[in-house]
């Protein structure tokens, strides 16, 4: 395969890599979803991650079919990898993408969970020691040191069960064997490493004395000189001392003695230089012959290190995910053969992982076997939802979920709620809300949320308040017919909107669900039930929000206006709300 084969790899791009890897070593970085070799060649971070991503499961990246749909599956990406436990896994991660078919979303979801449970039967002691093996793991550094440590340190935890089971069955003695001489041969080729073998670190230790001398050989001459008297007693003398202060024999010195020499300086520097070079053999001799031997005992290994690489690699992969999984409380999708989206208590992840006190929802559109309460029609009727209610009352951010339960399903994780139907479609139209007003945007809008939908293949419609880019009249009928293009095309889809009052009639097939604000809190904060009523309009309570208005003015002039807004929506009502938040303090 040529590198510009890979989605994303054109000329300037192939040039760069094949510079900087070369050919073959840029094709098994991508292959193996080696990010940091990558952007180690000068490949910018999200280019590689983008190439990966479609070399790792590209057919199926055209479920994302708007910018907000990317986002939401970006942004659950970066809270995936806060829970990887090596870098590797981390690179894995961040390439993972919706899958291509049902089996292999199955598959995917069985080993997670699998994981998951597994991670969850481990006391504190165990996971921390787990987690310690796994920090000195680096597949991607070049060397399968680390992951065959890394095996040999989590055989010693001692778990055997789910994803660690390959590597228990690994045997430790060749991986230890192995260990070593991985260890010897650091780096590549003839070279060993320290500690590989006592006698070439010796004779190593021995050549970088000698040559420490022979770099000044005057004050060697000037150490030897004083005690000696004569040649021959200088020869003696400064075998001696280069004897005992390299730990070479003293045959080996005075092997390396010249027969004949001009003067004692000159004696001095061709003896120690002569020794240097008979070391520097010696060294390459005994490098070569260790060499060969840890090579040996690796290639008696067999496929030890290689699986081991690869079992360490997939148990970082799916702990991993069982981490995030275990934080979030995420459970399995069951995936149906209609069309679908449905989730009891679903949480939004985002919220959730900041912090925010998140109110589950329980809410699906499609024919769907959930536990829905309050649905005031048989479950296989409405394939369409307009959704209604209170300004900041959750209406996006249901939508976000359900986006969230969508993609994870389809990437083959576990989802944020406690029970989920989920029909596989082919592509997700989730579209925010946007502050803009003008015919470019509606235009724009209206040629990404449309092909989906004329295309062949299915579609989840979630869009957001689609009267915010056209004038309120034009707007209903657009949505209208957005709404009625979405049951005719067998779709499914939720449509938030404040203008459901002008939609009406709907298509058989859709439904008004909505979302109330019951009221103000002592500290005169809105009160809203985020789970949707069924077959209703939901009201955004414009009484709530004077009510806060009056309440909190202290310019008397400023109440006197807000008071006139309050008799204009009704003075009772206001009264009444107020009345409500002091009992409630």
């Amino acid at each position: 395969m040529r590198l510009e084969d890979y989605w994303g790899v054109g000329p300037k791009t192939r040039d760069l890599l094949a510079d900087q890897l070369g050919v073959e070593a840029a094709i098994t970085a991508i292959e193996s979803a080696d990010a940091r070799t990558l952007t180690d060649a000068g490949l910018p971070r999200g280019r590689a991650t983008r190439i990966l991503r479609h070399a790792h499961g590209g057919e199926a990246m055209g479920l994302l079919a708007t910018r907000d749909a990317r986002d939401v599956y970006k942004s659950l990406l970066e809270l995936i990898g806060e829970y990887a436990v090596t870098a590797r896994a981390a690179d894995r991660l961040q390439v993972l993408t919706p899958l291509a078919d049902r089996a292999a979303m199955t598959e995917r979801l069985d080993g997670v969970l699998g994981a998951r449970d597994t991670w969850a039967g481990l006391d504190g002691a165990d996971r921390t020691a787990v987690m310690d093996a796994f920090d000195a793991y680096d597949s991607v550094a070049g060397s399968d040191l680390p992951a065959v440590r890394t095996a040999l340190a989590l055989q010693d935890v001692g778990v055997t069960e789910g994803v660690f089971e390959p590597i228990a069955a690994l045997d430790a003695d060749t991986l230890e064997t192995a260990a070593a001489a991985l260890a010897g041969l650091e780096g590549g080729g003839d070279r060993v490493g320290e500690g590989a073998d006592d006698r070439l670190d010796e004779l190593r230790a021995q050549l970088g004395t000698v040559e420490d001398m022979t770099a000044t050989p005057g004050d060697v001459l000037e150490a030897v000189q004083s005690g000696a008297r004569g040649t021959d007693e200088l020869r003696g003398t400064f075998a001696r001392h280069v004897a005992d202060e390299t730990s070479v024999g003293l045959a080996r010195v005075r092997e390396a003695m010249p027969a004949d020499a001009a003067d004692a300086s000159a004696f001095v520097g061709e003896t120690l230089r002569a020794l240097a070079a008979d070391l520097r053999e010696a060294v390459d001799e005994r490098e070569r012959a260790v060499a060969r031997d840890l090579e040996d005992a690796l290639a008696e290994a067999g496929d030890a290190v290689e699986t081991a690489s690869e079992a360490v690699d997939d148990a970082a992969f799916f702990v991993s995910l069982a981490r995030f999984a275990l934080a979030f409380d995420l459970s399995r999708p069951a995936f149906v053969d209609r069309q679908v989206t449905g989730a009891v208590e679903a949480r939004n992840l985002l919220l959730a992982d900041a912090g925010e006190d998140v109110q589950p929802v329980t809410y699906a559109v499609g024919p769907h076997d959930l536990a829905v309460p309050g649905a005031n029609r048989p479950p296989d009727v409405d394939r369409v939802a307009v959704l209604t209610g209170a300004n900041s009352g959750g209406k996006t951010t249901l939508l976000e979920t359900l986006c969230q339960v969508q993609i994870l399903a389809q990437m083959g994780l576990p989802v944020p709620a406690t029970d989920a139907e989920v029909g596989v479609v082919d592509t997700v139209v989730f579209h925010r809300r946007h502050a803009s007003f003008n015919a470019g945007v509606l235009e724009s809008t209206l040629r990404t949320v449309v092909p989906p939908l004329t295309d062949d293949g299915t579609t989840l419609m979630l869009v957001d308040e689609f009267e915010a880019i056209t004038e309120p009249g034009s707007a209903a009928d657009l949505l209208h017919g957005l709404v009625t293009l979405t049951v005719e095309k067998e779709a499914t889809g939720v449509f938030v909107t404040h203008l459901a009052d002008d939609l009406e009639p709907l298509p058989e097939a859709a439904r008004t669900d909505g979302i109330f604000a019951e009221g103000l809190t002592p500290d005169l904060e809105l009160e809203v039930d985020y789970q949707p009523r069924f077959g209703t309009v939901g009201r955004s309570t414009p009484e709530f929000i004077v009510s806060r208005l009056v309440a909190r003015a202290s310019d008397r002039r400023e109440r006197a206006g807000y008071e006139t807004l309050a008799e204009a929506i009704g003075q009772a009502a206001v009264q009444r709300t107020l009345a409500d938040a002091r009992w409630q303090d």
